[in-house]
């Protein structure tokens, strides 16, 4: 056998590699869940396969998304719209629901007891807002911030596993607003004073839904 190599030290202290810090920095426990495939009908295409960092907007939504969880999923109507990732893809086990019909999916393939939800279309991700979101996530089964003028933003949100009984419920009598269970469950509201002190223009939050809006967000970059 070849020697071994050897790690780079600082005063005889090994350093670890890039790859074991970014592991070790990971949220452990939790699942990341990416929210794609929706009708994208004021955008009038997919929203996110728009061109974005080389590449289309899911994929760097998905490299952020791998730097912050062990674990990242793609939760959506149609998989082989988005082979192209390297991640598992789960497919809605109740179609035409939408965002609710994609936490449902994520949350009965995740290992993990928790998720934590984005949308396929907010590019502004902040993970020191993501990490406190998740230390939260104890002794409840959903963490949701709070946006602008205090309205709940569950598209940023994590949820526990023990939501499973009411969201198919939910799914069951047609009811497909995400917050259309939160009356049976245990919810953490995260103030948005809390949210300001983190991530202040509430950036994480902002959403691109129409090509004006699309066409701001590239002139901005």
């Amino acid at each position: 056998m070849g020697d071994l190599p050897v790690p780079p030290t600082v005063n005889g202290v090994a350093l670890a590699t890039p790859t074991a810090a970014a592991a070790a920095e990971r949220i452990h426990g939790v699942t990341g869940v990416i929210l794609a495939g929706g009708r994208s009908t004021r955008m009038g295409s997919d929203k996110a396969l728009l061109p974005h960092q080389g590449g289309r907007f899911i994929e760097a939504i998905h490299r952020r998304m791998e730097e912050l969880f062990e674990e990242v999923i793609v939760a959506t109507g149609d998989t082989d719209r988005y082979d192209f990732l390297p991640c598992r893809r789960v497919t809605d086990l109740y179609h035409g629901m939408g965002a609710l019909g994609g936490i449902h999916a994520a949350l009965r393939a995740s290992g993990p007891d928790k998720i934590f939800v984005v949308a396929c279309d907010m590019p502004h991700l902040a993970p020191d807002l993501i990490r406190h979101l998740c230390s939260l996530a104890d002794g409840t089964d959903v963490v949701v911030p709070e946006g602008e003028g205090g309205l709940l933003e569950p598209l940023h949100a994590v949820y526990g596993k023990d939501v499973l009984p009411a969201v198919e419920d939910a799914l069951r009598d047609g009811r497909c607003r995400v917050v259309s269970f939160f009356d049976r469950v245990r919810v953490r509201r995260v103030p948005l004073e809390d949210v300001a002190r983190i991530d202040p223009g509430l950036r994480a939050f902002r959403n691109i839904n129409t090509p004006g809006e699309y066409r701001s967000f590239r002139d901005g970059e």
